[in-house]
């Protein structure tokens, strides 16, 4: 198995929602829904990435940086695909494009438990508020 850390692209929505849900991360459609992901990914100051498998996403992480402060506001994956690492890849590789944007911190928005993730959080690493 090669999981590829890309970004999100619209074919990714349906896997995407598929896996909100089942992760129990889907209640507001507007806020994460397929529009609402294309959107996401057109905002400059959002990092929306994806994790796949062939072509089949199985993972994502949405962050943004407005210049001041980074802020990790969502990460999933999909049942089948946790305790591999998948998560740790998509927080490696949020932060490492949000440092490319100037960011010197990340932050939680609150402290968030491995079982609402499927990864378990070095919170060494990031500031809560």
């Amino acid at each position: 198995m090669v999981i590829l850390i890309k970004p999100f692209e619209p074919k990714d929505g349906d896997y995407l929602v598929e896996i909100l849900k089942v992760n129990q991360q889907y209640s507001y459609p507007n806020v994460d829904g397929p529009e609402a992901m294309l959107r996401v990914a057109q905002c400059h100051a959002a990092v929306f990435l994806t994790a796949a498998d062939n072509e089949r996403a199985v993972g994502c992480i949405r962050a943004t940086y407005d210049g001041a402060r980074a802020m990790i506001h969502l990460l999933s994956v999909h049942a089948e695909y946790q305790n591999r690492g998948i998560g740790t890849k998509l927080v490696k590789a949020a932060i490492k494009e949000l440092k490319t944007r100037g960011r010197r911190r990340s932050a939680l928005p609150s402290p968030i438990p491995a079982r609402d993730t499927g990864i378990s959080w070095d919170l060494s690493k990031f500031r809560h508020f």
